[in-house]
């Protein structure tokens, strides 16, 4: 969180840094209007950037909520422009969050960019959910959206109490598993 928000000299820096430091091939800014010379500033960089709107989880403080976003048609009349500046700006494709199925629908035929729905409904161009969600990592956690492939919480849950009970019984390590 910061790391573009208000200054877009900043939103370079931290940028570079990501490309250097972590090996990014592009980054996702959440937002429109709001950071578009941080999205100018980035891309006259030569870095690739997909752009995020709806849910916006970095600003889910300004929100409050991890409602539904865009379902009042003044919202939804900000995200379709804000969706066609991103474009316009140059961004390679942008997410969709957690926002009617019927308006994924309509950016996705505005926009000749590809969109990427999560919680959006089937229009989008594409489809991702986050890797923790869909392996069922993280239990507490269920929006509608998610659907899980896996139930690993009460596996992983399940063995590190054997590692645990194994390490107090001192059967961890055993002879094969030292130097």
């Amino acid at each position: 969180f910061g790391s573009y928000q208000g200054n877009s000299r900043i939103a370079l820096e931290s940028t570079i840094r990501i490309m250097k430091e972590a090996g990014a091939h592009a980054v996702k800014l959440e937002g429109g209007f709001e950071i578009q010379e941080s999205i100018k500033r980035i891309l006259s960089a030569g870095v690739p950037v997909m752009g995020h709107l709806g849910l916006t989880p970095q600003s889910i403080y300004k929100f409050g909520t991890y409602n539904v976003r865009a379902r009042e048609e003044e919202e939804a009349n900000k995200l379709m422009e804000d969706a066609q500046l991103l474009e316009e700006l140059g961004c390679f494709a942008i997410v969709l969050e957690k926002i009617p199925a019927a308006l994924t629908e309509k950016v996705s035929k505005a926009l000749t960019i590809p969109t990427i729905g999560i919680g959006g409904g089937p229009a989008a161009d594409g489809q991702v959910l986050v890797t923790h969600d869909m392996l069922g990592i993280t239990k507490d956690f269920q929006p509608r959206f998610i659907r899980r492939y896996l139930e690993l919480f009460d596996s992983m849950r399940d063995a590190v109490q054997h590692y645990i009970d194994d390490v107090k019984k001192l059967q961890f390590p055993n002879e094969s598993e030292q130097y």
